[in-house]
């Protein structure tokens, strides 16, 4: 079994599969990485998305390991850096991660050129192959919040400052091609806008926004934007972060090392978007678990299998802690959901639209 790839440029080929790395060096000592980075290796897997902020949840001892991590494991087992394809993040303005340039304070220039610089060095390569924009500079409704709310808007520094120094970074060769992350149409067309007449319209390639059973908001504005456009989502927390494999609703509850019952009362974005108390999360969750059961596969399979159907999806950024978890997850790629399995989930959906957005 080999994990089939997706072609994001005529330069740039990535497996449909995404390996998230966020808990590494948090969730995952370096002798755990190893060992599933080389497993997804093995399987076809190419693609390692990170983030300077990484792992979650963030703090200032654990600060960059993840992108070390992958950096080492590289280094380690010799792979060639043309045989695979490094995407990372720049944080994005943030009052509680002082240990990041002072917060960071904002997204401008020097902040992004810093950035670059430092994942360059963790990560021990010349080059990144796909650099994102972590989430907006300005406010926009994220990580549970569902309405847009004009008083809340700041000043924030200018998408054009933003392009010009990743258009330096393309220039000098540090970094290959551009990823939006969190964004909304709006961000993402004036982005697209504002590079439309430069060198780097061609260099701005996905957008990654969470897609999963339970948030298909990008399916309501951000889907026709991306079609027009031929801009591909990478889609994260497929698994809604472990929710839709039902373990947190089983009799036996989830089991003490799931990230939810670790990081409770630590991890303040994930715990506002999936909310466990929620009766309609709950709801639905049980709903599209009832459906795997029934067509004979994991609710976790059900929910990757769910995601890579959508036509607008490159590829599913995905994580796992454990040898076990990534190879359910690598096996989805032979599961064919067929039209009636569809049917039934979107029906669920329209009754429990959304409800961890």
């Amino acid at each position: 079994m080999s994990v089939p790839l997706f072609q994001l440029a005529s330069d740039l080929s990535v497996s449909r599969l995404c390996f998230g790395t966020m808990t590494f060096g948090e969730q995952n000592t370096f002798p755990e990485t190893l060992s599933l980075l080389n497993e997804a290796y093995q399987a076809g897997i190419n693609f390692f998305d990170s983030a300077e902020m990484y792992p979650v949840p963030q703090r200032r001892d654990t600060h960059g390991r993840s992108e070390e991590y992958l950096g080492r494991w590289m280094k380690d087992q010799k792979i060639p850096r043309n045989r695979v394809i490094l995407a990372t993040k720049v944080t994005g303005p943030s009052g509680q991660m002082t240990w990041i340039r002072g917060g960071p304070n904002s997204l401008d220039s020097k902040n992004i050129s810093a950035a670059i610089d430092s994942s360059l060095l963790r990560l021990s390569t010349d080059y990144i192959d796909l650099y994102q924009i972590h989430w907006p500079d300005r406010y926009v409704p994220m990580f549970g919040e569902k309405e847009y709310d004009p008083t809340k808007q700041y000043s924030s520094v200018p998408m054009q400052e933003q392009l010009d120094a990743l258009q330096k970074a393309i220039e000098n060769g540090k970094i290959r091609y551009i990823g939006l992350s969190n964004e909304t149409p709006y961000g993402l067309m004036k982005f697209l806008h504002l590079a439309r007449n430069s060198s780097l319209s061609p260099k701005i390639l996905t957008i990654q926004n969470a897609y999963n059973l339970l948030c298909r908001n990008f399916d309501s504005g951000l889907a026709e934007c991306c079609h027009h456009e031929r801009i591909s989502l990478l889609a994260y927390s497929p698994m809604a972060m472990g929710i839709l494999s039902g373990k947190y609703f089983s009799s036996g509850g989830a089991p003490p090392d799931a990230r939810l019952n670790i990081f409770r009362g630590r991890y303040s974005e994930g715990e506002s978007r999936y909310k466990l108390s929620d009766p309609v999360v709950k709801a639905a969750v049980l709903e599209y678990v009832r459906i795997a059961k029934s067509y004979g596969i994991s609710p976790a399979s059900l929910a990757i299998a769910f995601v890579l159907n959508h036509p607008i999806i490159a590829s599913v950024v995905f994580g796992a802690t454990k040898l076990w978890q990534l190879q359910e997850v690598i096996e989805v790629i032979d599961i064919h959901l067929a039209t009636d399995i569809i049917l039934e989930i979107n029906e669920v959906h329209a009754r429990y639209p959304n409800p961890c957005p």
